[in-house]
């Protein structure tokens, strides 16, 4: 089936809803998706005491360091592949794309289970593992530009970038029932293996359900016109596989910049929650492998929220008569704020003060900083879309995810040096952690509002 074009609008008032909804299905295939992905990269975060545990007493005998650089690595490796992730799937299209990523990383996760216990093997394998993770988001961001008009590009967004919240939750819950059921020795390997083995599964459904919005038998012309109803002329395209733009040309432009640096200043706060919100846990108030499931399921529960509210945000202003990329920035602006309240992490988490609330009250400031922290990044990804036609969406996503591990990269090898120069006083380490975490998003706002103070949507591509 092929469906023509309908006319673009600018307008961001509301039209009548369409006959069909199928759009809803595909964000729900890349809920799916990123929940997959972020359940793979979660595991090594609840392995982390085990593997810092003496050989003498059954563990690998890591440092922090040691734990550092396989985190650090695959961020990096995960940094340097989106760029070319994001040339690739503009290339082939999102679904191959997708599809040979998420392969990619089923494998290599699987085959963490199999490289024994020395550091320096992880560190390798699990940049591998890395560079398959990296096509995810730019894919799925292309995806959403692909199949969802520009009004409701933060809501999609929103929600299945939740699955990095899901993700996280599933591993809060399922890598510590591997360590318990089949044992330390055994356990780690069990959770590399069956998380790995999910993303199999997944792609039954992504080959059975998915093709482009021109191509698909289960929608309705007046669901394919919503799609495109407030595309400039430009931007109206198919974004079929095959076009390309050059990425040095994209760097030509302020926004690409405005972008690359919003991903920069905040993607380390995320990555940093990921894999050191456990250890937190257990050096500032004693848990242990058991005790940590709970606060850190209810934290990455409590970011679902956050990703999906505030991916809807902007949807309030626009049905208010505010142009898209205002609403976005006005929103984004509006979500930095809540980050600060990290910096009384510390302070309220002092058991001598607040002795057994003292914990609930740590994990209450951390719960706000990560859901502020998904609804930026839902409303974040969402600016590429506003500001590139459809056929350069995956290569500016690419380019920015690049800049995001950089930063990401940069952040765990800081936290690693910081956690070991502070072994004995780990609760300064994470004061120093928590100040960057809560004022990187007011920084990253105004540089990206220097870049880009009015809305300029690029035509020359």
């Amino acid at each position: 089936m092929s469906i023509s074009p309908a006319p673009a609008s600018d307008s961001p008032a509301q039209t009548t809803p369409p006959a069909t909804n199928f759009r809803w299905v595909i964000c729900t295939l890349l809920l799916f998706s990123t929940t997959i992905n972020y359940m793979d990269r979660q595991v090594i975060s609840y392995l982390k005491e085990f593997f810092c545990t003496p050989t003498a007493q059954g563990g690998f005998g890591w440092s922090n360091t040691d734990y550092a650089n396989v985190t650090s690595y695959f961020v990096l490796c995960y940094a340097v592949m989106t760029i070319f992730a994001g040339i690739i799937i503009d290339k082939i299209g999102t679904k191959l794309g997708l599809a040979f990523s998420l392969i990619a990383w089923s494998a290599f996760s699987i085959l963490n289970a199999f490289v024994g216990r020395t550091a320096l093997v992880h560190v390798f394998v699990r940049s591998l593992f890395g560079i398959g993770e990296a096509g995810n988001f730019p894919a799925s961001i292309k995806t959403v530009a692909e199949w969802f008009p520009k009004r409701e590009r933060a809501l999609a967004t929103g929600i299945f970038n939740s699955g990095s919240n899901l993700g996280a939750m599933v591993s809060a819950l399922f890598v510590p029932w591997c360590m318990i059921h089949f044992g330390d020795q055994e356990g780690w390997k069990m959770a590399y293996i069956l998380t790995g083995t999910a993303g199999f599964l997944w792609l039954i459904f992504w080959f059975w359900l998915y093709a482009s919005p021109s191509q698909h038998k289960r929608i309705s012309k007046s669901e394919y016109d919503y799609i495109h109803v407030d595309d400039d002329a430009t931007n109206h395209t198919t974004a079929a596989s095959g076009t390309t733009v050059s990425w040095f040309k994209l760097l030509s432009y302020r926004q690409t910049w405005a972008f690359v640096f919003g991903k920069f200043m905040t993607d380390g706060v995320w990555w940093f929650y990921l894999f050191w919100l456990p250890d937190y846990l257990r050096k500032q108030f004693a848990m242990d492998k058991h005790q940590v499931m709970l606060p850190t399921f209810i934290v990455y529960g409590v970011a679902i929220i956050g990703s999906i509210y505030g991916g809807s945000i902007p949807m309030t202003f626009i049905k208010k008569g505010m142009p898209v990329y205002k609403a976005r920035m006005t929103a984004m602006l509006i979500i930095a704020i809540f980050p600060l309240t990290v910096l009384s992490t510390q302070y309220f988490g002092n058991v001598e003060r607040f002795g057994s609330m003292a914990a609930g009250l740590a994990v209450a400031a951390i719960c706000i900083g990560c859901a502020a922290h998904q609804a930026w990044s839902a409303n974040l990804f969402t600016t590429v879309s506003d500001m590139f036609p459809k056929k350069a969406v995956g290569s500016v996503t690419g380019i920015g995810a690049a800049a995001g591990g950089l930063g990401g990269y940069i952040v765990q090898k800081l936290a690693g040096g910081l956690t070991d120069a502070f072994a004995k006083t780990p609760q300064t380490a994470y004061l120093l952690m928590f100040i960057i975490c809560a004022l990187s998003y007011m920084i990253a706002w105004g540089l990206m509002k220097a870049f880009v103070p009015q809305h300029r949507p690029i035509t020359d591509l």
